[in-house]
């Protein structure tokens, strides 16, 4: 292949929360105010790690403390979302998912998160889920997650 014909690539990388219920079957999605599913966590912000940067989003998102970030991914997808300036366009993602512990789960509703569920791939919401709930639900295996 000559390399003129190697399309220009871009991730933005997103590092975003396996938060697990007790019985580490379920993994936590959040719904924001336009009412979509999707991951605690965000884009990676340029210089932090993740065990920087999930802290600082799920306290923004929920106002919950973080007590633990895995030092390793748990799972790691990519997939394509249109811009919102230009729908012909797409960006792509990475997500890096490090499963996290929190202090506790009451959190203070904000426009990221007006609300919060455990799921798994039988019980998703049935519209307005994020590609990447549902690429974390075909990937998620709870045997991965046994104490």
């Amino acid at each position: 292949m000559d390399m003129t014909e190697i399309p220009e690539c871009f991730y933005r990388i997103s590092s975003v929360a396996l938060v697990l219920n007790e019985t580490r079957t379920k993994f936590l999605i959040i719904k924001d105010d336009k009412g979509w599913w999707g991951l605690p966590g965000g884009g990676l912000d340029w210089g932090a790690t993740p065990q920087d940067d999930i802290p600082r989003e799920i306290e923004e998102e929920m106002s919950l403390e973080v007590i633990f970030v895995a030092k390793y991914p748990s799972y790691f997808f990519t997939n394509k979302k249109p811009r919102k300036s230009n729908p012909e366009q797409s960006i792509w993602y990475a997500y890096v998912v490090y499963e996290v512990s929190l202090k506790s789960l009451d959190f203070s509703p904000s426009d990221e998160c007006v609300a919060i569920d455990f799921v798994d791939r039988d019980s998703l919401p049935r519209e307005k889920v994020h590609n990447q709930v549902l690429d974390l639900a075909k990937a998620f295996d709870s045997q991965k997650h046994i104490m």
